[in-house]
């Protein structure tokens, strides 16, 4: 299946000069939708995970679905100030702004191997402050899975030059 065609492209949104790609039309197709979440745990079979963590807020779409599948606990990695008990927290940059996500330090236990699912990756902020984030409470990342790479921009190189695991089901320019 061609899921590039499930991705609208939306310029200068959220601001000027950025070109958004829009997943809510892949997930509002089943076909596309059921073919993009087989296609994620075909790519998780081959990495040794016991969580997946989803990132806000795209991220809970894809990574509640291969949970479920896997029968693997999930992690909310979440926007400031949205989840209710401890947390750790990580500032970061986005291309177009600034950031923070947390999670609950409750969440992952020290050795957790744990598999982080995205839309998106473009700059690698967000991917790297998910890293963090799982560092610093005591596990370790498996990996990543996004649905989009934005090949032009560094953040899938910048995550493989940290030794890395990452795969995307497709690739776009970022601009």
């Amino acid at each position: 299946m061609d899921l590039k065609k499930h991705i609208r492209s939306i310029p200068d949104y959220p601001k000027k000069g950025i070109l958004f790609r829009d997943i809510t039309t892949l997930i509002k197709n089943p076909a596309a939708f059921n073919y993009t979440i087989d296609k994620i745990v075909e790519i998780s079979k081959k990495i040794e995970f016991n969580k997946v963590s989803a990132i806000e807020s795209r991220g809970f779409v894809f990574a509640s679905t291969v949970s479920y599948l896997t029968n693997k606990p999930l992690i909310l990695l979440r926007k400031k100030d949205k989840l209710p008990a401890e947390r750790h927290s990580v500032d970061f940059k986005l291309e177009y702004g600034e950031a923070t996500i947390e999670v609950h330090k409750d969440s992952i236990d020290k050795g957790d191997k744990i598999l982080v699912i995205d839309d998106l990756v473009a700059t690698g902020g967000t991917a790297e402050a998910a890293a963090k984030l799982i560092d610093i409470s005591g596990g370790n990342v498996a990996g990543f899975i996004f649905i989009i790479n934005l090949f032009d921009l560094p953040g899938n190189d910048l995550l493989r030059k940290k030794s890395y695991f990452t795969a995307s089901l497709i690739e776009f320019p970022g601009h």
